[in-house]
């Protein structure tokens, strides 16, 4: 392993001076962010007349747009990664961390206030974060936006690819923050008196305004190819983020052809064979991985490699400059090594013993270095676990996605004990005792068919390995650690690279787009391209909306915005008047105004939760019980109080459900006019 660090370093030492790598420079003048929207300070506490005025500065604000991916994403937080908690409300994952009681995370339906839920403590600050993060990115696109014309020398088509690529930052954010907020003030600009008299801005309007922007961003921003670096906003990914627009606009022919040119005409290919750096697992010898293009798609080193013609545009994450620590392992990884996993020699012992002296240490028994150190924070659905895998009562092992033979996925009774002196030591975990276990005299300890392990929510389910593994560099410097965790930083950074958009998406999208379009072969047919790509077992001829929004859950998990895009999904399928899996068909009028926590009506993505979860079926026993549930209104979060509050000049809308609903509150329904009204202060 010590030699596979140094390979990576050499590699990544050149990497630092390629050209592909965008250089966030001079990052010393950009200040820390606010927390509000009502505050639009500049980037900086410098003049900003002066330092937005020149190009550098200009870039500068660009790199920090670039930046700020990653705090929306991953803030180093070792407990509950932000993207995660895009996953806890959603059909294939929730919060697990039941030590913490449930805190506001199992009881969604009745914790999660305007006042309370989304401003919490704790591991709640992971949802709560995205208001303000998106706010913040808001206000470094819209600083290169209110400055960019004052900036002399220019050509236009230079000033035009910096306006584009500003436009992309600002929708990326506003795109999220409306699937997850709904209809929400509208800042466009950097204003220069306080402002506090917003009115919202309906969700339709505001969708049209970023296929307004990102029009004009395809327009101007170069192709990757005709870029010098890569790493920052091109052309292919504004196409990417246009065709999710045109789909939320019901704009399903438009989005069809921007798929269809992006995928046939921009260079770019779904990746069918191994490349790149080969990462093997943490530890061969424990748990050895079969070199596999998945695998290989999934390394940090590969996600921005040249030979990679996938990537639309990735999130750079591995120089010691701006790196962020990104702790998959940690934070997503099942709790295999604490006591509530037991031995069935001895029911009071736990499984794994973090020893690693001479006499104890077993290469072949090395989970650690394997799985990481997982907290179990999040855990996976019995739907993503099992069920999205298994077709007429077959389970499809073949493909690389779920496949244990390769290495790629990793499921518990895989994993073995290792507590020295244990007459298990070596063989597999048993979920229940598989004998009876008896002491000296007869006398039965554990009886066959016992419950091994205290907490199944947290410390039990399957690892999909091949999305969450990262070589820890930092861990593996020191002989002695026992927190290997993912991309940490020691004397020399983890490779965190992650993808923001590649093109596995872009063919789910355009299967969306067919879908919608009463074309479910055609849909199909994209559908297969990324199943055939995995050496998926089962081909479609047709497909439902589920189907599509399964294969999302194989392909993309932990890359797209989970609950997000069930949302935008939901709109979707309200707005085509298609029918989902179970011949449901939703009112455009009603999709997103419904509340309760029975399991009859709802949106799409409500029925998705409490049919492919455990949402709403009652009370769960764990070391606690928790009662898992969501409300029909969970759609879309509360707008935090602590906004509606400061906003003294007029009212802004909160969201169907929550406590300050009020639909005769006026909001905008035309983006024009809620640009015009910017400048009107108080």
């Amino acid at each position: 392993m010590i030699n596979n660090i140094k390979k990576l370093k050499m590699k990544n030492n050149i990497k630092k001076l390629s050209k592909r790598c965008i250089a966030v420079a001079s990052l010393a003048i950009l200040a820390n962010c606010t927390d509000s929207f009502l505050k639009q300070d500049p980037l900086s506490f410098y003049e900003p007349t002066s330092t937005y005025v020149t190009e550098a500065g200009l870039q500068s604000a660009l790199a920090m747009c670039d930046l700020h991916y990653k705090t929306m994403l991953m803030d180093g937080n070792g407990n509950v990664l932000p993207i995660a908690s895009l996953y806890f409300m959603t059909d294939i994952g929730l919060y697990a961390k039941t030590d913490a009681g449930g805190g506001i995370m199992d009881d969604f339906a009745n914790k999660i206030t305007p006042t309370s839920g989304m401003a919490g403590g704790g591991d709640s600050n992971s949802m709560s974060r995205f208001w303000d993060q998106a706010w913040t990115g808001i206000k470094y696109a819209n600083t290169v936006l209110s400055y960019v014309d004052k900036v002399k020398w220019l050509d236009d088509a230079t000033r035009d690819a910096y306006k584009g690529r500003a436009y992309f930052h600002r929708a990326y954010k506003y795109y999220h923050q409306v699937l997850l907020f709904g209809d929400i003030p509208l800042v466009t600009k950097i204003i220069e008196v306080p402002k506090q008299n917003y009115k919202s801005t309906s969700k339709e309007a505001i969708f049209k305004m970023l296929i307004h922007d990102l029009e004009f961003a395809i327009e101007h921003v170069p192709a990757q190819k005709d870029m010098p670096y890569f790493g920052a906003v091109n052309q292919e990914a504004c196409m990417q983020l246009l065709i999710k627009c045109y789909l939320v606009n019901g704009d399903f022919k438009k989005a069809e052809d921007m798929a269809t040119d992006l995928i046939q005409n921009h260079g770019l290919a779904l990746m069918t064979q191994s490349f790149g750096t080969n990462v093997p697992s943490g530890n061969p010898d424990t748990w050895p991985v079969e070199r596999n293009v998945l695998w290989d798609l999934h390394r940090g080193d590969n996600v921005a490699a040249a030979s990679n013609k996938e990537t639309i545009l990735p999130i750079l994450n591995y120089n010691d400059q701006n790196f962020t620590q990104y702790l998959t392992m940690r934070a997503l990884g099942v709790h295999w090594s604490n006591g509530d996993i037991m031995d069935p020699t001895d029911i009071g012992y736990p499984t794994y013993n973090w020893a690693r002296s001479a006499n104890e240490y077993n290469k072949e028994l090395d989970w650690l270095r394997v799985l990481g150190r997982g907290i179990g924070c999040f855990r996976t659905s019995h739907h993503y676990n099992k069920t999205i895998w298994s077709y007429n009562g077959e389970v499809d092992t073949q493909d690389l996605r779920h496949n244990r033979t390769v290495g790629n996925w990793v499921e518990m009774e895989d994993i073995k004990y290792n507590r020295p002196n244990s007459k298990y030591r070596g063989q597999h975990m048993q979920l229940y005792a598989t004998e009876d276990y008896k002491d000296e005299n007869g006398k039965v300890l554990v009886s066959k068919g016992t419950l091994l392990c205290k907490d199944t929510i947290r410390s039990w389910y399957p690892i999909p390995l091949y999305k969450m593994y990262i070589l820890d560099v930092s861990s593996e410097e020191n002989k002695n650690a026992n927190q290997f965790n993912g991309a940490t930083k020691g004397s020399y950074c983890s490779n965190g690279n992650m993808y923001l958009f590649r093109l596995a998406e872009t063919y789910l999208l355009r299967a969306e787009a067919k879908f919608y379009q009463d074309n479910s072969t055609g849909a199909a047919q994209d559908v297969n391209a990324v199943r055939s790509r995995a050496n998926a077992k089962k081909m479609f001829t047709t497909v439902t909306i589920g189907d599509i929004c399964d294969e999302r859950a194989r392909e993309l998990y932990m890359e797209e915005w989970r609950q997000p895009e069930l949302t935008r999904i939901s709109w979707c399928l309200a707005k085509s008047n298609q029918p989902d899996e179970w011949g449901n068909i939703y009112d455009i009028k009603t999709w997103d105004k419904q509340s309760g926590t029975d399991l009859n009506g709802g949106s799409y993505w409500f029925k998705r939760c409490t049919r492919y979860s455990i949402f709403n079926h009652g009370t769960i026993l764990s070391k606690v019980n928790l009662n898992y549930q969501v409300d029909k209104h969970n759609l879309f979060w509360p707008v935090p109080n602590s906004a509606i509050t400061a906003n003294i000049g007029a009212k802004l809308r909160q969201n169907y459900g929550y406590d300050g609903y009020d639909d005769s509150t006026v909001m905008w329904t035309n983006w024009e006019e809620a640009v015009a009204d910017e400048d009107k202060v108080q």
